[in-house]
């Protein structure tokens, strides 16, 4: 009895209003409603039975892009076969659209950065990966057919390799492709990254790495976030001094591409080098 008037004591007169002594930590939202993120309600069927409206839409998508290809397909559907593997169960067209509106086309999707991609609503680290592993595979198949292959054979692969990797970069990267005696190229990578405007290049290091390759002769590369190639009195400066510092050890410079959104600009063929 002693129990019973203690908990009448606790509970508060019937005619008060309560409240939680603190807020809760998450938000409880409805998905089927339209102003969320699955949108489109429930859809009934012949039987009356409720479900949401998405349900069947994966393996719809999925077998169309397995029957007819890639090419009748929008972007944004593309990027929903990709979202699968990272959001489970929900409607993830929103969000596929979302990241479109967000960075133009599949090209500026991605390539964003971790902290762009995080910034838009419902992306999470899962989705960064798929991107990001989508993008691995671009480049190694492009690069594929650029190494080990004589340069002036394969240099329309070599300018697709170069868009792949660098032409929807949010920042500056140089790079260098080193040649053997017969052109071939032997190696290919990252020497510097930087800012939207600017990336540090270090023509000792260039030569160094030269050295160790072994390379008779390298290629010059970057790009220019602004999506404009034209050439900068920085760019003609710094290609220069690696052109000196490359000279010294009888290694070549070739060329220098400068890699924008639309098109590219060769020092060689434009007179600059």
């Amino acid at each position: 009895m002693r129990g019973l008037d203690d908990l009448d004591a606790r509970l508060p007169p019937a005619h008060a209003v309560t409240e939680p002594a603190s807020a809760p930590s998450f938000r409880m939202t409805d998905r089927l409603r339209p102003d969320v993120a699955a949108g489109g309600g429930l859809l009934r069927d012949e039987t009356g039975a409720a479900r949401p409206h998405y349900w069947g839409h994966r393996e719809r998508l999925r077998t169309r892009f397995l029957e007819g290809g890639h090419a009748p397909m929008p972007e944004y559907e593309l990027l929903e076969l990709l979202l699968f593997n990272a959001i489970p169960k929900i409607d993830v067209k929103p969000l596929a659209k979302r990241l479109l509106a967000t960075f133009g086309d599949l090209n500026g999707v991605i390539a964003a950065s971790e902290h762009r991609i995080l910034q838009v609503e419902g992306a999470d680290r899962w989705v960064y990966l798929q991107l990001r592993l989508v993008d691995a595979f671009a480049q190694r198949m492009a690069q594929a057919k650029v190494l080990r292959r004589e340069v002036l054979s394969s240099w329309d692969a070599l300018i697709a390799y170069c868009r792949t990797c660098m032409a929807h970069r949010e920042i500056e990267q140089f790079r260098v492709l080193f040649l053997d005696r017969k052109n071939m190229v032997i190696a290919d990578e990252a020497l510097g990254s930087g800012t939207v405007g600017h990336v540090p290049v270090y023509p000792r290091e260039v030569a160094k790495r030269a050295l160790e390759l072994n390379a008779s002769a390298v290629i010059l590369v970057h790009n220019h976030p602004s999506g404009d190639p034209t050439p900068s009195r920085e760019d003609v400066t710094m290609t220069a001094r690696v052109a000196a510092a490359c000279e010294a050890i009888d290694v070549t410079v070739h060329d220098h591409i400068v890699v924008g959104k639309d098109s590219e600009v060769s020092f060689r063929a434009t007179g600059l080098l």
